[in-house]
């Protein structure tokens, strides 16, 4: 196995006073967390195209984010990687007592039961009170109101059925409506975003991850797209040649040939 000791070298390399990387030397925790976060988004995406050979690149640049935030925190006396190590080697043992303990699980769903419990024992030992507290704002933002809506529902805090949470996301639309029709703009705004919560909670009664959705919503709506621009060169046109109903005419051919 290879000794992670030699990437920590070069990052206190890289971040040595005298000899270091200008750039390397300008960062912060604040000024890199973009980078984590777009690592994390790059994981994720070569996962989802079964990349495997970038899979690996992908999680050494993740890797390189935790060694580069734990130096920054070794140099202001916070902590070291050697302690993140130690942090969650102990949350590993300590959330799986069935394998490291006496505990016994008779299921993954039994497992995901107790995780829970345990994760809940952890946050009001930390102080951090309540069953919403410990999620992440930074999380986007259909991602976080997911798992709002998930913890809230564990202890019975959620619509009884699909067909409840359906009206309430039209009832959000039709306050959507009469706040634009009213010209209220903070209006559109909090209702909108009543709406897109309640959408977030239709996607877990029916069983679906709401992120995974808009991405794939996403993904289509790029295809397609890139489907219209095709056709455009193909018949030497320009964007500019079409008026919006022929545009749409081009989209819905390229919705057939789908």
């Amino acid at each position: 196995m290879t000794d992670i000791k030699k990437l920590l070298d070069i990052m206190r390399a890289l971040r040595d006073p005298r000899t270091g990387c200008p750039w390397d030397l300008e960062q912060d925790f604040r000024s890199i967390y973009p980078y984590t976060i777009e690592e994390a988004y790059e994981v994720a995406d070569a996962i989802n195209r079964e990349d495997w050979p970038g899979l690996q690149d992908e999680l050494g640049d993740l890797l390189l984010q935790v060694v580069f935030h734990a130096q920054m925190a070794s140099e202001r006396g916070l902590f070291d990687f050697d302690k993140v190590v130690d942090s969650i080697t102990d949350k590993m043992t300590r959330r799986h007592p069935h394998v490291f303990g006496d505990e016994l699980v008779e299921s993954a769903a039994a497992q995901s039961e107790a995780w829970a419990v345990h994760k809940q024992a952890e946050r009001k030992s930390a102080g951090e009170g309540g069953l919403l507290a410990g999620i992440a704002r930074a999380l986007p933002a259909l991602m976080r109101a997911d798992k709002i809506s998930k913890r809230a529902a564990s202890v019975g805090f959620d619509w009884p059925d699909v067909e409840s949470v359906r009206a309430k996301v039209y009832e959000e639309l039709a306050e959507l409506d009469e706040a634009r029709k009213n010209g209220d703009r903070a209006g559109v705004f909090e209702e909108l975003g009543d709406l897109l919560t309640a959408t977030a909670t239709l996607a877990r009664h029916l069983g679906v991850d709401p992120e995974d959705a808009l991405r794939a919503g996403n993904d289509k709506f790029v295809r397609r797209f890139q489907g219209m621009e095709k056709i455009l060169a193909e018949a030497g046109e320009d964007w500019s040649d079409l008026t919006l109903d022929e545009m749409e005419q081009r989209w819905q051919q390229v919705k057939r040939g789908e």
